[in-house]
């Protein structure tokens, strides 16, 4: 490769290991090998002469529910500190998850592992390559910690209290999931705190179709003027069930979310829903593996709410009766 572009050997190393380091007119004809040439590093090569791999693992449970956005803001935050990443989905449980974790230690292919579900290696963490357990998700990827926080179910409530409604109807998630179940329960005692009437509440299964079912399912005489969806696909089935009722929103009926998916702001009416951060989640701990990678003090995670509401446009006073 130095031979065809007419460089010495010490060139193209600088090239390979920083190009902006060279002159413009002596990276062209770098470049120009490389591409003539198909040049691919070895990079087993290099990181058994640097030690490094430049090369992160992200190891989670196999499911249905895939935390795409964490995974991506986790990615997006590696990549810029020079890192790649490799994301493992493990089938099993959690004795599957520690043994590949311990493969991928001892494997010299990675400097680091971020856990986002349980290993069961507290207290016994390997040593080869540091490891940072995150346990945002659980073996069914189902959501923990702050993603399975329900306060924000209260000032939904009382958001709506304020807007004149007194007759609440809500479609929660599945029962299985912690989030479901904790916002169930503070709805149900937002409701009774603030003296307002529920409805009922419908055990659904996080589909639209539940939310469609849902709410055409009510008696015509229900009373009911706003409903608490657990997340923004049962929100849009309601909307869609309450339209074939011939009931209009949010002149009839207001409906609220959990999500802030892109469909919903995009729907008509858009939805007003719960913006979740999972992006933070995952940029802070990918900021964490990189700390324990460097030998420095872990950092503070950032400064930030990771649920707040969005008001838009399927919420509104109630039909004057």
């Amino acid at each position: 490769m130095a031979r065809l572009a007419g460089v010495s050997h010490t060139t193209v190393s600088r090239y390979l290991q920083d190009a902006d380091s060279l002159k413009p007119k002596t990276r062209v004809k770098v470049e120009f090998a490389v591409k003539t040439l198909d040049y691919r590093p070895n990079l087993v090569a290099r990181s058994m002469r640097t030690r490094r791999t430049n090369r992160l693992a992200i190891v989670l449970a196999s499911g249905p529910h895939f935390p795409g956005r964490l995974l991506a803001a986790a990615s997006e935050t590696a990549h810029r500190a020079g890192y790649q990443v490799e994301v493992v989905s493990v089938e099993g449980g959690q004795r599957a998850r520690s043994a590949r974790i311990e493969d991928l230690a001892r494997s010299g292919q990675v400097e680091g592992i971020l856990a986002i579900s349980p290993t069961g290696l507290k207290g016994n963490r390997l040593r080869q390559v540091p490891i940072v357990e995150s346990e945002t998700y659980d073996d069914k990827l189902r959501g923990l910690g702050e993603l399975a926080a329900a306060s924000e179910i209260v000032e939904i409530v009382e958001y709506l209290a304020s807007l004149g409604h007194r007759s609440f109807f809500h479609v929660a998630g599945d029962q299985d999931f912690a989030s479901a179940r904790n916002r169930k329960a503070v709805y149900l005692e937002a409701i009774e705190r603030l003296g307002l009437q529920s409805v009922g509440v419908h055990d659904g299964d996080w589909t639209a179709q539940s939310g469609f079912d849902a709410i055409t399912s009510l008696p015509d005489d229900c009373g009911v003027t706003a409903v608490v969806a657990a997340n923004d696909v049962v929100a849009m089935g309601v909307v869609r069930g309450a339209l074939s009722r011939g009931w209009r929103v949010p002149d009839d009926l207001s409906v609220f979310g959990w999500d802030d998916e892109v469909m919903g702001k995009f729907a008509t009416p858009s939805l007003s829903t719960v913006a979740v951060d999972r992006e933070a989640q995952g940029r802070d701990a990918i900021l964490r593996l990189l700390a324990e990678i460097s030998g420095e003090p872990s950092p503070k995670p950032a400064d930030r709410t990771i649920n707040h509401l969005i008001f838009r446009e399927s919420t509104a006073p109630p039909p004057e009766r």
